[in-house]
């Protein structure tokens, strides 16, 4: 199976509701408009977000007079896709060392996505290392490691309870000193204390500042896609603690309604940069916003 098939299939829950809805229409008219609505609320969207995406539909429809129900379908995405399009995205450039700070709750798959996404790298020919700085979880370097020896790559760990600003330090230091191309950091995902998460994140940003001045920088947090609404949240409490500038959304394995994903760019204006569609080593995708609205919408 593709990983794009994986894609289409993880969202399939949400397609059947969009494809209900056009399979029961007489037409193009108010009912219509108001089924896919309420598909789009029930898929984890959130009413305000559905109701500017059928609003612009509406005006899509009248503008262009269009009156074949393929016709608004095939509108719907697109409407859909420039929603999740991110217009400010730029490719890593070539010498520049890439540094990834990753958070989120425990329990959202972030030690897995770590993994996967350093398997990428790694294929793509980069040279990787891990740094497990989420001390306070047990065994969480023991599970990063595991990760680190699966996909080919270097890793700095230290025993649990260590200072996770020293350990980032300690792994600059020696990102630097074996030329890395690529720097993972797994970051504290103890959200229910907010303030100690605050304080380690700022500590953590502060070493990077100084010691990795000439790294490209990114802080990707990760949502499990079947959280719904609470996902929106976790974003939100995150982004006071840190710069997020992406989300991996993972566990889009068919149980998740993906309407997180237009809730979170519309809300928040952050861009889904990865998408999880199972469990293995390379079903970690780069986000592409036409394929995750086809497959929310079924085509």
């Amino acid at each position: 199976m593709s990983i794009f098939k994986k894609l289409k299939d993880g969202l399939s829950k949400t397609s059947r509701g969009v494809a209900g809805a056009f399979a029961a229409a007489t037409g193009v008219n108010d009912e219509l408009f108001d089924e896919l609505e309420e598909t789009l609320i029930l898929a984890d969207a959130g009413t305000e977000v559905a109701a500017e995406i059928i609003g612009s539909l509406r005006r899509e429809v009248k503008t262009e007079n269009l009156r074949g129900l393929d016709e608004v379908r095939a509108a719907l995405v697109e409407i859909i896709a420039q929603m999740l399009t991110d217009s400010d995205a730029r490719d890593a450039e070539d010498g520049i060392p890439r540094l990834i700070l990753v958070t989120g709750v425990n329990g959202a798959g972030k030690t897995t996505t770590i993994g996967k996404l350093a398997a990428r790298l790694t294929a793509d020919g980069k040279k990787v290392l891990l740094v497990a700085a989420d001390t306070f979880r047990a065994a969480a370097g023991e599970q990063l490691t595991v990760w680190a020896k699966r996909a080919g790559c270097d890793i700095v760990a230290r025993a649990e309870g260590a200072d996770p600003a020293a350990v980032v330090f300690d792994g600059l230091a020696a990102a630097k000193a074996r030329r890395a191309e690529a720097v993972i950091i797994d970051t504290a995902g103890r959200l229910q204390n907010k303030e100690n998460l605050m304080r380690e994140l700022e500590k953590i940003n502060r070493v990077v500042e100084r010691e990795a001045p000439g790294f490209s920088r990114e802080t990707l947090l990760v949502l499990d896609a079947t959280t719904g609404q609470n996902g929106l949240l976790q974003a939100q409490e995150f982004g006071k603690a840190a710069a997020i500038t992406g989300i991996v959304l993972t566990k889009l394995d068919g149980t998740a309604k993906g309407g997180i994903a237009l809730a979170v760019r519309s809300r928040l204006g952050l861009p889904v940069k990865y998408a999880g569609v199972g469990e293995k080593t390379d079903d970690l995708l780069e986000f592409d916003a036409r394929d995750f609205a086809e497959g929310l919408v079924g085509i």
